[in-house]
C-alpha cells in the first residue's frame, strides 16, 4: 500500500492515512498503518534492527486524513506532552444527516467499553466517563445533509461520531452511531483535514493539511460508496 507523505523531518512524520486501516495494530491481526510506515523506513534508510516510530494520536479505522508520527523517542515524549496540554490540535470535516445550528460547542462526557469498541453518552459521575469538548460550523448544506468543520478540544475516542449523533445530526455512512439509512458498506464521512502542533525540537508551529479525496469536502460521502 502506498501512503502520501506530507511532511518529514529527522523528528517526524506526517502522511495521509487512508481510509478503513488500523492506525495501530489490534487483535484482529489486520494490516495497520504504523507497520506499514515501520518497514518504510527500514527500507528507505537502510537500516538496521527495529525501528523506531511513535504513535501520539490516532484516527478510527474507517476515517483517513492527516496523520502525525514521531521518528524519535524525544518528539514522541513532546508530542505527547502537547496532547496532554490541549495544544495539539485536529480540525475534521464532516457530512452529516439534517441541519444542525450554524455552530456552537458540544460537551458530553463519554464512557467507552473495550469488549465492544463502542462508546456511549454518560453522566460526569460515571465510572470511567471523560470529558469529551468539540467545536463545529456548519459550511454547506443539500439534499437533507450538511457539511461542518469540527475543531477538537479533547481526543476521545470516537468523539466526534458521538457528539454529532447525540444532538440528532449523525454522520454519513456511520453503520456504528448512524441511522439505518446508513447502508453497510458506505463510506464514512469523516477526515482530519489539519493538524496543527508545536515543533518538538525547534518550538515553531507547524501546520499540516490535507484535502479531502477528489479535493472538494462534500466528495467525503461519494468516493468509496
Amino acid at each position: 500500500m502506498e501512503i502520501s507523505l506530507i511532511y518529514e523531518d529527522n523528528h517526524l512524520l506526517v502522511v495521509n492515512k487512508p481510509p478503513n486501516i488500523l492506525s495501530q495494530g489490534d487483535k484482529t491481526g489486520d494490516e495497520d498503518l504504523l507497520t506499514i510506515l515501520k518497514k518504510d523506513l527500514k527500507r528507505r534508510y537502510n537500516k538496521p534492527g527495529n525501528v523506531f516510530l511513535g504513535l501520539v494520536h490516532r484516527l478510527d479505522r474507517p476515517v483517513g486524513g492527516v496523520m502525525v508520527f514521531a521518528k524519535t523517542s524525544k518528539a514522541a515524549s513532546r508530542l505527547s506532552d502537547q496532547i496532554r496540554r490541549r495544544e495539539f490540535h485536529k480540525v475534521y470535516l464532516a457530512v452529516v444527516h439534517g441541519r444542525p445550528k450554524p455552530g456552537g460547542r458540544l460537551r458530553h462526557y463519554l464512557v467507552k467499553e473495550p469488549e465492544t469498541n463502542t462508546v456511549t453518552l454518560a453522566s460526569r459521575e460515571a465510572k470511567g466517563a471523560r470529558e469529551a469538548i468539540l467545536d463545529y460550523e456548519r459550511l454547506d448544506e443539500a439534499e437533507g445533509l450538511s457539511l461542518v468543520r469540527v475543531n477538537l478540544v479533547t481526543g476521545r475516542s470516537h468523539q466526534v461520531r458521538v457528539q454529532l449523533s447525540a444532538i440528532g445530526h449523525p454522520l454519513y455512512g456511520d453503520q456504528r452511531y448512524g441511522p439505518e439509512v446508513n447502508r453497510p458498506g458506505q463510506q464514512i464521512a469523516l477526515f482530519c483535514a489539519q493538524v496543527s502542533c508545536q515543533h518538538p525540537t525547534r518550538r515553531e508551529p507547524m501546520v499540516f493539511t490535507q484535502p479531502p479525496p477528489g479535493g472538494r469536502p462534500w466528495n467525503l460521502f461519494t468516493p468509496y460508496s
